[in-house]
């Protein structure tokens, strides 16, 4: 019986590997869609949290090392009877207190950001919800339109105050005026062992906490106009009257 020699093997032709095919929409089914949709809502949630617990840890760490450069202020004042090495000492640690004043309030603002654009995300899974389910409207307290309305309505801004009294008692505000008021304070110090005379030296004061004021609430402003800027609304609300 004569065999014949193996041709050569033809390799088996095989799809190029690549990303899975997207579900026709057709075949995901409410319930997908709700699953979906809720996972990414709890995402967002864990997200939000996050960033609020470490803004908080940051300020408080930022209020205890004020803290105690206050106190190591002191027991040096009393040991040097407020003389020049009281205002060095000054001039060593403040400028550090501040260093970490600063850098607390550009995370603090990332944070807000942050946090702004999750409240956004969702606003737009509710109103998700309510394309699904619309008889659930009565039940939703928060915003469900991503514009700037509902995004107020979701950081539950109190209705009937305005929203400087809103700004002012956030945490960030607390933030600018601590953080210049120890812009004033090494300026101070830095005219004090300048020998000038006390009116120069307050006048100095004012001007570094009016300045270093002035630039954090222009930053401020220019996050939020940001924000404002590169959040596009894919479900605002009805236009008010």
């Amino acid at each position: 019986m004569s065999t014949q020699p193996a041709g050569p093997t033809v390799p088996s032709e095989r799809p190029p590997a690549g990303p899975a095919s997207a579900l026709d929409p057709a075949e995901v089914t409410t319930v997908m869609r709700l699953q979906i949709l809720s996972a990414e809502h709890s995402s967002l949630v864990a997200t939000r949290s996050l960033a609020w617990n470490e803004a908080f840890a940051r300020v408080g760490m930022y209020l205890s090392l004020l803290s105690g450069a206050i106190v190591a202020l002191a027991l040096v004042g009393q040991g040097a009877s407020f003389g020049q090495p009281f205002f060095v000492f000054g001039l060593v640690i403040l400028p550090v207190v501040l260093f970490v004043g600063v850098t607390t309030f550009l995370r603090v603002g990332t944070s807000n950001y942050h946090d702004a654009q999750c409240v956004v995300g969702m606003n737009r899974i509710r109103a998700g919800y309510l394309q699904i389910a619309p008889d659930l409207a009565p039940f939703f307290v928060m915003g469900v339109h991503d514009d700037t309305t509902g995004v107020v309505q979701t950081m539950a801004f109190e209705p009937g105050i305005s929203q400087f009294a809103h700004i002012l008692a956030a945490t960030p505000s607390v933030v600018i005026v601590v953080d210049s008021v120890l812009a004033a304070t090494v300026v101070a110090f830095a005219l004090v062992l300048l020998d000038v005379v006390p009116a120069v030296v307050f006048t100095g004061g004012v001007v570094a906490f009016v300045v270093s004021f002035v630039i954090h609430v222009r930053y401020g402003r220019g996050r939020i106009r940001t924000l404002q800027a590169a959040n596009e609304p894919l479900f605002p609300g009805p236009p008010s009257v």
